[in-house]
């Protein structure tokens, strides 16, 4: 594996999990803005690791494994730590689960004929939604005393349809390959 600044973002965004999880559950407000920091920090480094291997050409087979595992692990940690804490509900968690873990399955098979999944430009608006929702309700009213929930939920229910309208973009684009290895 080729250590370059792409993959230690990588690396640095599935180590940030635990501190944002455990912030969390710091009791008032500093312990939202913590979590919330770190979250974003953590949301940034999946931008900046993109942005570094695209424009500096340091794309790497374990970055284009790892870096979508790493993303959905941030994800599905901030979802579950959402559900546990009542700020997201349980429906919208499970269909946004569902499609992450879909969409992995499908990588995963695409990956064992030789083929690649390019992310896809709704996708890439399904993560920003995502990442910008789950900020709002980490956050909440943290940060001077702006009510951010129904804003965070809003972007929560778009980035669900567009979980939904990504997945079945992948799912229809890999089907006919699937369907011919058979």
């Amino acid at each position: 594996m080729v250590w370059n600044l792409p993959n230690s973002l990588t690396v640095l965004r599935v180590a940030l999990i635990p501190f944002f999880v455990g912030c969390a559950y710091i009791p008032g407000r500093w312990g939202l803005i913590l979590s919330t920091a770190f979250f974003g920090l953590a949301a940034f480094t999946d931008w900046a690791d993109g942005y570094f291997a695209r424009q500096h050409g340091l794309a790497t087979s374990f970055g284009r494994f790892f870096d979508p595992v790493a993303d959905k692990l941030l994800v599905i940690s901030a979802l579950v730590l959402l559900l546990g804490l009542q700020r997201a509900p349980l429906f919208l968690v499970m269909i946004i689960l569902a499609r992450e873990v879909m969409v992995m399955a499908l990588r995963e098979r695409m990956a064992g004929q030789g083929r690649q999944i390019h992310v896809s430009r709704g996708a890439k608006w399904k993560t920003g939604f995502q990442m910008t929702a789950i900020l709002m309700l980490l956050l909440q009213n943290g940060l001077l005393d702006i009510p951010m929930q129904h804003l965070g939920l809003i972007f929560l229910y778009l980035s669900t349809v567009l979980s939904i309208v990504s997945g079945f973009q992948y799912f229809t684009k890999a089907w006919p390959v699937i369907q011919k290895n058979n």
